[in-house]
């Protein structure tokens, strides 16, 4: 094979990501699902489409309709159920003076990177979100380096989406590399679902960037439920540990896949075993469509209390909403 060759072969993760799934029926034939059920729910991928990586599909249990994993991904029927509350915009995102950046916190500047995801979660607060209207490309990066340079109190900047990870490790690079010229900053977030689902696209040579760099790395990573902690993923996790880069975690309580407290110890066991730090479980932001994701406040308290009887106080994740508009994450 020429040099030339060997430039051009995409990283696993791309290669991997290239055979999603988007079908139901196939997801459905493959998780030997039965085809009246399927067909019941296949409406619902017109109000947001199927995508889901083969690698978080091979953890999920064949023949059974209510694992935890395939009820964050699949279509459902419910999605069409219209709630008061839950609306399009939940956080008031939408809207903004600088598209691709949000500055909703004091010391933070939140960065949509990158609009696509390597799955597509059926509660994810930015399914209707425009990305279209949001492109982060080099006008969007001078911005963002503007507005840091004009606020002294910005001291981090957050990489989101979508999935920042989405970008490619040269991408990422280019980024890293401008805010790093920022004496100001102290540190870099990356936010993201993608190792969870695609544990290949935490690769050595992006560890080893962080590594090398003057900001402090974190990573936050978003799993929910501990069937989604793999050995595979351990296995890439210990690398960026060793590279020193911070490894948290927030989770999202939903109805029928983690909503009951042994169910998230075992989640904040298993994280711990792989090296990540519980950070927040968030109760569901109202989006249309998520409704039957949804559980009370009260019941979500209840779980808190549970936890904190089941475990050691570093293992149990702040439980927060976050209010559009506020200058935080509201504890409940």
């Amino acid at each position: 094979m020429s040099v030339t060759n060997l430039i051009r072969v995409r990283p696993q993760w791309q290669q991997e990501l290239a055979q999603s799934i988007t079908d139901p029926v196939e997801l459905a034939q493959q998780l030997e699902l039965p085809q009246g059920w399927v067909e019941q729910h296949l409406g619902a991928r017109k109000l947001f489409p199927l995508r889901v990586t083969q690698y978080f599909v091979d953890q999920m249990e064949r023949g059974n309709t209510a694992d935890p994993l395939l009820l964050q991904v699949m279509p459902q029927a419910d999605e069409f159920t219209q709630q008061p509350g839950f609306v399009t915009d939940p956080l008031e995102e939408q809207d903004n003076e600088h598209p691709g950046i949000l500055h909703k916190y004091k010391s933070r500047v939140l960065v949509i990177l990158r609009g696509g995801c390597a799955i597509n979660c059926r509660y994810c607060f930015r399914r209707h979100f425009p990305y279209q209207d949001h492109h982060f490309g080099r006008a969007q990066l001078n911005q963002l380096i503007a507005l840091v340079e004009a606020d002294a109190n910005i001291n981090e900047v957050i990489l989101s989406g979508g999935d920042p990870l989405m970008a490619n490790d040269t991408q990422l690079d280019t980024v890293l590399t401008a805010l790093e010229q920022l004496p100001q900053l102290k540190r870099i977030r990356i936010h993201s679902r993608l190792p969870i689902v695609l544990p290949s696209r935490l690769t050595q040579e992006l560890a080893k960037r962080l590594q090398q760099s003057r900001l402090q790395a974190i990573l936050v990573l978003h799993a929910n439920h501990a069937n989604e902690i793999t050995p595979a993923l351990m296995n890439a996790l210990k690398v960026w540990s060793n590279a020193g880069i911070t490894l948290l975690n927030q989770s999202v309580l939903l109805a029928r896949v983690n909503d009951d407290a042994v169910t998230l110890a075992e989640l904040s066991e298993a994280l711990f075993a792989a090296g990540v730090l519980p950070y927040y479980l968030h109760q569901l932001d109202k989006v249309a469509g998520a409704s039957h994701f949804s559980i009370s406040d009260e019941k979500a308290r209840n779980l808190e209390q549970q936890l904190r009887a089941m475990l050691p106080g570093f293992l149990v994740p702040k439980l927060v909403r976050e209010v559009a508009g506020e200058a935080s994450k509201t504890p409940l």
